[in-house]
């Protein structure tokens, strides 16, 4: 067996072009999230409000998921370079993605119980005071989504199927969730902002754990989303898309044809890939390579490469680091 090698030494960086940036804009959102906390928490206590304090702690559990997405950032960078994982970091900030989506997920479960018991078994609310939380979180919100959106794809809630799939998965799933529960918080802001308005002028009192369970529904769906894409990086999902390039490009001169093909993601916009080929000796593992790169997703390629004569071992294998 011969073998060739190209790039003979490299790293396994792959933590993402924006991941400074990103991590940055992080930081100063958690920061933001936690002085509201605090000052509402501190208020709720000095005034006697429990709409203050219950919006304070709300917002704990928003401050605690943005924190793991902060420390998800953190770790990959510290550890980027640690022999100890195959192929780096990169999908650590997924598994922080996934971990805020199921604090939203519960978040989203709390909201519909509270609105349920409220819609029947109402109690007073304290308009004013209710409504001016409500704007004063909205207007936090708006700010930290303005921080995070610099370097977010906003596909944060729909579903297109594959080409939504494709779309995340080449994006940093860890500032999505991220962003994710700042526009869910945005979101429970607005409905409750209408629902007040509509309980004090015009008595619809029911209308306000109604415009709860509303706002659960959609976050509810947002953490599903959100799950869905991170668990398909997490469990090495094979992106199509990609799969698809690849076998084009290798098959379409008809003088060789993939007999195993891998493709998963390592990190944002980074993917690997190990291609087993089988084709005539007129062809080699590095004309294979060279014909894979304009395949720009693939950051770490390895290519097996066989002869029709039937061995069971590779003839030459090519790595493209």
């Amino acid at each position: 067996m011969t073998n060739s090698y190209t790039d003979y030494s490299h790293d396994h960086m792959f933590l993402g072009k924006s991941h400074e940036e990103n991590a940055k804009r992080t930081l100063w959102v958690v920061a933001l999230t936690v002085v509201m906390m605090v000052a509402e928490i501190t208020a709720g206590y000095l005034t006697g409000s429990m709409a203050l304090l219950a919006d304070g702690f709300h917002m704990a559990t928003h401050a605690g998921a943005l924190g793991i997405a902060a420390a998800a950032y953190g770790y990959a960078k510290r550890h980027a370079s640690s022999a100890r994982y195959s192929f780096g970091t990169g999908k650590v900030g997924d598994l922080g993605g996934f971990a805020s989506a199921l604090i939203l997920g519960l978040v989203s479960l709390g909201i519909a119980g509270e609105s349920l018991f409220r819609l029947f078994q109402p109690t007073q609310v304290q308009f004013g005071t209710a409504t001016l939380i409500a704007i004063v979180g909205l207007a936090v919100n708006v700010v930290s989504a303005l921080l995070l959106s610099g370097g977010h794809d906003h596909h944060h809630g729909h579903d297109h199927g594959q080409d939504e799939s494709h779309h995340a998965h080449g994006h940093d799933n860890n500032l999505r969730s991220a962003y994710v529960h700042v526009i869910a918080d945005a979101l429970t802001s607005v409905l409750a902002i209408a629902a007040l308005l509509a309980g004090r002028y015009l008595g619809w009192v029911w209308l306000d754990p109604a415009m709860g369970i509303v706002g659960a529904v959609v976050i509810a769906r947002w953490a599903w989303s959100l799950m869905r894409v991170t668990a398909g990086v997490l469990l090495d999902q094979t992106d199509d898309h990609v799969a698809e390039e690849i076998r084009e490009l290798v098959e379409t001169p008809g003088d060789a044809s993939i007999i195993d093909l891998h493709v998963w993601q390592v990190g944002p916009q980074a993917r690997a890939a190990i291609v087993s080929v089988l084709g005539s000796p007129a062809v080699n593992a590095e004309d294979i390579r060279e014909r894979l790169a304009t395949v720009h997703e693939v950051t770490h390629l390895t290519v097996e490469y066989r002869t029709k004569s039937g061995a069971d071992s590779p003839d030459q294998v090519a790595v493209l680091a």
